[in-house]
């Protein structure tokens, strides 16, 4: 298969998986269509790796070397696609906005190249399900089921709409934050709307929490990377009515357990004081073992932004304040995660990751195909 039939498949496949996305936990098209490939090129596979659609692909070199992992994610977003693309997403209200079925695509062209090569050691293929969770996601189950075990270095490609179409960016170091979800339920007294001094309105409590926890700024380091956002609050159902309860959601992103621990603090101390002032009672739920921050490696960072500058443009990036569950494979293998931009005007690639209006350049996806073939026969050879 020459590069240009590679790249033709590539789009191929990508279009496929974007037409038919799946939400996390149920990519089971997506997980088959995997297989079979990775079966076509003669790529011993495993499936059900630590959730049902998982998918692990293992090729392995007739000389010694080390093993590498190259990881991509394939699961969709709840989100009606608002494009014009002729293959646009048939499933109602879910979308690929962030890239997931261009990650599928890259590394199975990655494999189709691999599997020619003539290789050391071992390559791991990790299809991933349930990125976009949040909570357990499908990183963890799949180490917990061995995926990487024996595995010397990891990496994984996202694409991206904040950068230029083609440039790679990354950074050494930590990357991305760990996200800390929170929910506040606020328990108060109603009433009619025109009696408030009969009743404790959950919904002002509300307010004065969101206003009170905006205050944390003062409390952490202000060079430390950092954000709180309170992103719904629900409450209510009638205009004469004041309820009982009332509930907040919202998300936390550092980069620092000093920083994260103080925010942490901070919020159960707002929350306390604010409903024991206005005689409410409220429960504040912290989302359990979220996603770690994401660490580059440094010295493994080094070598690979040096591979990557012989592919595309190659520029270190400020941390991210998104969150990644491939975090969980670099505390387990030294690594790297890097984003491949795909901004570009002329074709109107403007929006953002989980835009219903996201589209890719498609040009670029070739682009990490070689990045993840070339790291992958640079460091099993290491």
């Amino acid at each position: 298969m020459s590069l240009e039939e590679v790249k033709e498949k590539v789009v191929e496949i990508r279009r496929e998986i974007h037409k038919h996305p799946e939400l996390s936990y149920k990519e089971f098209k997506t997980s088959k269509l995997i297989a079979d490939v990775l079966t076509s090129l003669g790529i011993e596979v495993e499936t059900g790796v630590g959730l049902p659609t998982a998918v692990v692909g293992r090729l392995k070199g007739k000389k010694v070397g080390k093993t590498v992992a190259l990881r991509a994610d394939m699961d969709a977003l709840p989100v009606k696609e608002e494009t014009s693309l002729p293959f646009k997403s048939e499933v109602e209200g879910v979308m690929h906005a962030c890239g997931h079925d261009t990650h599928v695509a890259m590394l199975l062209g990655a494999a189709m190249i691999l599997s020619r090569e003539d290789i050391q050691g071992e390559v791991r293929f990790l299809f991933q399900p349930a990125e976009e969770d949040g909570g357990m996601g499908g990183a963890k189950p799949m180490i917990e089921a061995g995926a990487i075990d024996g595995v010397d270095y990891v990496f994984g490609i996202h694409i991206s709409g904040s950068y230029p179409a083609g440039v790679f960016a990354t950074r050494k170091g930590p990357f991305m934050a760990l996200p800390d979800s929170f929910k506040i339920e606020i328990h108060g007294r109603g009433g009619h709307g025109s009696a408030p001094q009969e009743t404790v309105d959950p919904i002002f409590v509300a307010v004065q929490i969101v206003n009170q926890l905006y205050g944390v700024y003062r409390r952490v380091d202000p060079v430390q990377p950092f954000v709180i956002s309170v992103t719904s609050i629900h409450s209510g159902t009638a205009d004469n009515v004041i309820p009982d309860n009332a509930v907040m959601e919202g998300t936390i992103r550092t980069l620092d357990e000093t920083t994260r621990r103080r925010a942490l603090d901070y919020l159960r101390k707002v929350v306390d004081h604010v409903c024991e002032a206005h005689g409410a009672t409220c429960e504040v739920h912290m989302m359990e073992d979220p996603y770690p921050v994401t660490i580059n490696d440094p010295g493994t960072t080094e070598e690979v932004m040096k591979i990557l500058s012989k592919i595309s443009t190659v520029i270190e990036t400020p941390p991210i304040m998104g969150a990644e569950d491939f975090s969980r494979f670099l505390e387990r293998s030294k690594g790297t995660y890097f984003f491949l931009g795909t901004r570009n005007e002329k074709k109107g690639c403007v929006y953002p990751n989980h835009s219903s209006k996201f589209c890719v350049d498609e040009d670029v996806l070739m682009l990490g195909v070689r990045a993840h073939a070339e790291l992958a026969k640079h460091f099993t050879r290491t």
